[in-house]
């Protein structure tokens, strides 16, 4: 049965339309991709000693931490856990580095101790004759008008006794002394019997009498010059020197 020119028109545009259609779906756009998988995360780090200042000699405690790490190093220590405490004992300042690598890359941290050095030995200084005998030996008081050696000046003599015991090679002079009142001549006699009393005394005490020289000054060189009785008190006494 022949088609019409019609039909026939009708079967091209179907098979064309049907051709285009294979076509587009022949050309339809891939699917995008699948996204990077995320980067691994960064490593963190941190270090701290306590104490971080100590004495040479004593000890400290460093405490670290880490995250995303699986390499963690401390200089002067080695390989360390991620996370731990380890007790050191610094000869001398110093810093303690942490390094913490992982798949994210590399984190650091420091801690510092510091160590502090013992103080020097103190310095010593020999002290000359002089210097010693200056601290150590007392003068020696006396009532008004008496050569006669109070109970409260034994002390000072048996401590000037101990040391001129102690140091033989120092001779020394008694001067006796008195105060403002009475005669230049009294007061001379009466300062040789003051100076004269202490030498007895140190004698009885152990001292030598060769190593004793004694001298009168009388009035004649006051300690102190106000007309008083605390002035005077200072005056009457048996002074010591070392014998030149």
């Amino acid at each position: 049965m022949k088609q019409s020119p019609k039909m026939k028109w009708i079967t091209l545009v179907f098979i064309f339309g049907a051709i285009m259609m294979l076509g587009a779906c022949k050309k339809k756009a891939a699917p995008p991709p699948p996204p990077p998988p995320p980067a691994p995360p960064s490593p963190t780090a941190s270090i701290s000693a306590n104490p971080n200042s100590i004495d040479k000699g004593m000890s400290t405690t460093l405490t670290w931490q880490t995250t995303n790490a699986t390499d963690v190093s401390i200089d002067g220590i080695g390989a360390v856990q991620p996370n731990g405490t380890q007790q050191v004992t610094p000869t001398d300042s110093t810093t303690y580095h942490l390094v913490a690598k992982g798949a994210g890359g590399t984190q650091e941290a420091t801690a510092r101790v510091t160590v502090n050095a013992p103080p020097p030995p103190p310095t010593t200084t020999s002290l000359t004759d002089e210097e010693l005998f200056a601290r150590s030996v007392k003068d020696v008081y006396f009532d008004y008008d008496s050569d006669a050696i109070r109970p409260d000046q034994q002390a000072s003599v048996q401590g000037d006794a101990s040391f001129l015991g102690q140091h033989s090679g120092i001779p020394v002079t008694v001067e006796g002394h008195c105060d403002e009142r009475g005669s230049t001549e009294y007061n001379l006699a009466l300062g040789d019997r003051r100076a004269n009393s202490v030498k007895n005394a140190l004698t009885a005490a152990g001292v030598s009498a060769s190593r004793i020289k004694t001298i009168s000054y009388g009035k004649e060189k006051p300690f102190c010059t106000e007309s008083n009785e605390t002035c005077w008190q200072q005056n009457r006494r048996g002074h010591f020197t070392i014998t030149k």
